[in-house]
C-alpha cells in the first residue's frame, strides 16, 4: 500500500460527513436547502506535477483544469474556487495570479478567495466549488455486472508529451537520425489539459458510475471496481488513442533522453489523461463521443483484468504519491 493510501486509510477513521462518501470518490456532495453543491480539492507541486522550468500560464493552466475535470465526472457546472499559494519571487507571483485569473475566466469560475504562505517550495492548491446539474451525482460506486464500460477521451498523449518535456524541454522526435519538430498537440495535452465539463454533464443522468482518469487508466478502474464491488473486464484492442498518439508509434522513436515507453501498455498505466471512465446499462448509448471498452463482471479474483487477465505487476497500475 503506499503511503497517500494509507493516509487516505487513517483518515477513514474520523469523524466524517455523508457527503465526503468515505472518501472513496472524486469530490465531496453536500445537499445544502434546495441546492446539491459538489466540491473537490487538488494540490500541485514542482517536480511532481510540473516540470522545473515550466511556464507559470502552464502551471496555472492545469490547476485549473485538474480541479475542473473532477467536478466533470461528477456532471458539475463550476461556481467558484479558493486558491492556496506559496509565494515565490515577486515575478513568479505576479505570472501565476495573471494566468489563474485567465484560466478562472475561460472556465467561467470566479475567485472566492483562498490563502497564502511563504513555502519554501513551489506549490500550489485550489478548492473547485460546483453545482450538480443531475442528481443523484454520480460516483465511483454504481457499476453492476452486465453494464459497459466506456472511455470520453483519449489515453496515452499526455505521456507523450511529458516524455518529450522530461527528454529535452522541446518538441522533438527522433526520425532517422534527424531531429523532427513535434506537433505541440502533444505537450499541450501535458501542460494543459482540458477538463470534458460539457460531456459529464451531458452523461449524467445516463451512467451509472463515472470517475476522471487523472492516475492512469489501470489504476483509475481498480478504484472504480473496488468501490462498485465489480470486476472491471477491459478489452486492449478497444482502448482509444488519439490519432496523433498512434501517428507517433508508427516509424517513430521518442528522443533517447527520455525515460519512458512509448507503448501503449504504457499509456493504460500513465494517467494525467483526464478522460470519464463511466459505466452504462447496455440499452443506453452515450450522448457524447466516447469508446466502449469493456464490461462490468461480478467481482472476481481481479479486480481489473485486460483480455480475460490481469495487468502484469511488474510496473504499478499508475501514480501513487509516495509508493
Amino acid at each position: 500500500m503506499s503511503e497517500e493510501l494509507a493516509f487516505i486509510d487513517q483518515l477513514r477513521g474520523l469523524p466524517l460527513h455523508p457527503g465526503a462518501r468515505g472518501l472513496n470518490d472524486d469530490a465531496a456532495v453536500l445537499e445544502i436547502g434546495g441546492e446539491t453543491l459538489v466540491i473537490t480539492h487538488d494540490m500541485m507541486a514542482e517536480g511532481v506535477h510540473w516540470l522545473p522550468g515550466t511556464d507559470e500560464a502552464d502551471i496555472a493552466h492545469k490547476l485549473v483544469a485538474t480541479n475542473l475535470s473532477d467536478l466533470a465526472a461528477k456532471g458539475a457546472e463550476p461556481i467558484g474556487a479558493l486558491l492556496a499559494f506559496g509565494l515565490d519571487d515577486p515575478l513568479y507571483n505576479k505570472r501565476f495570479a495573471h494566468w489563474v485569473g485567465k484560466a478562472l475566466k475561460k472556465y467561467d469560475m470566479p475567485l472566492l478567495g483562498g490563502d497564502t504562505i511563504a513555502a519554501g517550495k513551489r506549490v500550489v492548491g485550489m478548492t473547485a466549488i460546483g453545482r450538480a446539474t443531475h442528481t443523484p451525482v454520480p460516483a465511483r460506486s454504481g457499476a453492476s455486472p452486465g453494464e459497459n464500460i466506456w472511455l470520453c477521451g483519449h489515453i496515452g498523449d499526455a505521456m507523450i508529451g511529458h516524455g518529450v518535456l522530461k527528454g529535452a524541454m522541446a518538441s522533438v522526435f527522433m526520425q532517422n537520425n534527424t531531429r523532427v519538430t513535434l506537433d505541440p498537440y502533444f505537450t499541450a495535452r501535458f501542460l494543459r489539459p482540458e477538463p470534458l465539463l460539457a460531456q459529464g454533464q451531458a452523461l449524467a443522468p445516463q451512467v451509472s458510475a463515472m470517475m476522471d482518469v487523472s492516475d492512469g487508466l489501470l489504476l483509475d478502474a481498480m478504484r472504480m471496481a473496488e468501490a462498485s464491488d465489480v470486476t472491471l473486464a477491459l478489452s486492449y484492442e478497444t482502448m482509444p488513442f488519439s490519432p496523433q498518439f498512434l501517428a507517433s508509434l508508427d516509424g517513430n522513436q521518442l528522443d533517447v533522453k527520455t525515460d519512458f515507453r512509448m507503448t501503449k501498455e504504457a499509456a493504460m498505466r500513465w494517467g494525467d489523461d483526464y478522460a470519464l471512465l463511466f459505466t452504462a446499462p447496455p440499452s443506453v448509448q452515450p450522448p457524447v463521443e466516447a469508446v466502449r471498452i469493456g464490461t462490468v463482471e461480478r467481482a472476481g479474483k481481479h479486480r481489473v483484468t485486460v483480455d480475460g487477465n490481469p495487468p502484469a505487476d511488474d510496473e504499478p497500475l499508475g501514480y501513487q504519491h509516495r509508493r
